[in-house]
């Protein structure tokens, strides 16, 4: 893969030019020895070459073969948007997004790596970027190689990417504002290894919430995480008093005939990591979700 930049300075040392668009020393050494190649107006040239105002800098990456460990499952995936670098998937409620221990395949990761096989891409080793809950559904965003993987994680950390949610609640609903934000700090619960709990000695946890819709039994609210805790979401609504429906481990209601949290990531926002176009992806809320809703809208 190759990707090019035009120098408009003086006098800059290649490495620390490439360092500038995101090229890490790590990407570096992988280009010195597996085979990959610098060239600076056409001609090969190292890290240490001096360029000039206007060269004209091409990197060529090598491919990164597979994950020999990772198991691939035929299971149909859901396309929302695939280029060169960047895939998104729509995840199914009850899919896990990574294998686990004595879970190795039947995972997104594990469906993604049989997608990458039948279309004989070079680059088959999977980038995780965002990932869901097991019994979540929506938007997950994959990166098809490691450069790729390296800028994504780059806007991450700057929270540069958004990601908003939907969800079905119940309980203390008279307590729910229009709009309102829950700033409540998130810690492990020492009784169970997956719970988590609201705790003093816990990280700041935000989440931000719209009201949509409700009647006297459940609401839909929309998302946005200002933090990324394991369990935030449902975490947060359950302290409130309005957990989610189906979510059994934080005392949700199971009398909607929704069997799993019902919680949706509904859109994806960023900038495109290689040409800087803001993308924004949306989904519609699942079948079982969307009844709901429809109960609601009628009532």
């Amino acid at each position: 893969m190759e990707f090019t930049y035009h120098y408009t300075g003086q006098g800059q040392q290649v490495k620390y030019f490439l360092k500038e668009q995101g090229v890490s020393k790590g990407l570096l050494a992988k280009i010195k020895f597996q085979g990959g190649k610098i060239f600076v107006n056409d001609h090969e040239q190292n890290v240490l070459f001096s360029l000039a105002q206007n060269d004209r800098v091409t990197i060529v990456i090598p491919p990164e073969g597979e994950h020999e460990t990772m198991l691939p499952d035929p299971t149909p995936i859901e396309i929302v948007y695939e280029d060169a670098h960047l895939l998104v998937v729509n995840k199914p409620a009850g899919i896990s997004s990574i294998p686990a221990q004595y879970h190795p395949t039947g995972t997104m990761a594990n469906r993604v790596k049989a997608y990458y096989q039948a279309q004989h891409y070079e680059d088959q080793v999977i980038h995780v970027v965002t990932r869901l809950d097991r019994d979540t559904s929506g938007l997950m965003l994959f990166a098809k190689h490691g450069f790729a993987h390296a800028k994504m994680d780059s806007q991450l950390r700057k929270k540069q990417v958004v990601k908003k949610y939907q969800a079905l609640i119940a309980g203390e609903l008279s307590a729910l504002s229009a709009h309102s934000e829950i700033d409540l700090p998130i810690a492990r619960d020492l009784t169970s290894l997956l719970k988590r709990k609201v705790s003093e000695e816990g990280k700041e946890a935000r989440t931000e919430y719209w009201l949509k819709q409700r009647n006297s039994d459940c609401a839909l609210v929309d998302i946005q995480l200002h933090t990324g805790r394991t369990h935030q979401i449902r975490v947060h609504f359950s302290a409130i008093g309005c957990p989610l429906l189906g979510d059994e481990m934080y005392g949700g209601s199971m009398a909607f005939g929704i069997k799993r949290q019902a919680l949706h990531c509904c859109q994806l926002q960023f900038q495109h990591p290689f040409t800087n176009e803001p993308l924004a992806f949306d989904l519609p809320l699942p079948a079982d979700m969307a009844a709901v809703c429809s109960a609601i809208v009628k009532q």
